[in-house]
């Protein structure tokens, strides 16, 4: 059975939410508005985190398993992070093994697809989509240093 979506907490600068145990993600099913695929395991975080400048999903697919479809973007390119499994990663006419610790950028032309080459362990792996070119500074130059000493103590709990 399929559980509703959990609810993110939220502050004024922030969103949290807790998906649970990434073997329990198959509780989760996406269905693409349009078009008849459900997708066990899969939760987009945009709307539960009200992201603004990327998309982020969390998926599971099972051993022996591969996604049933090829995509590509008009806009964003995606970078895929294996956390767990092992597999292949299809971009057009080229397959690469994946496994844990693997990541993989995709342009947006490229036509991808993945597939859980075990048959007993599952793969769990996120990805992020973000606009192609809009990247201009490194992380680094978009930090600001706080002069405030680290504390945890007296901290409202979330």
């Amino acid at each position: 059975m399929t559980q509703p979506m959990p609810k993110a907490r939220t502050g004024q600068n922030f969103a949290v939410v807790d998906l649970g145990a990434f073997s329990q993600l198959h509780q989760f099913v996406f269905e693409a508005p349009g078009i008849p695929i459900k997708l066990e395991g899969k939760v987009f975080l945009n709307q539960l985190l009200n992201l603004t400048s990327a998309e982020i999903s969390v998926n599971k697919l099972l051993p022996g398993k591969s996604i049933p479809f090829y995509h590509k973007h008009r806009l964003n390119e995606e970078i895929y992070i294996f956390l767990h499994g092992q597999g292949e990663f299809q971009v057009d006419d080229y397959v690469f093994p994946m496994k844990e610790g693997t990541v993989v950028r995709v342009d947006c032309d490229g036509e991808r697809c993945i597939r859980n080459t075990s048959q007993m362990e599952d793969i769990f792996y996120i990805v992020i989509q973000a606009r192609a070119g809009s990247y201009s500074e490194h992380t680094i130059q978009d930090g600001i240093g706080v002069q405030k000493q680290v504390s945890w103590a007296g901290k409202e709990q979330v």
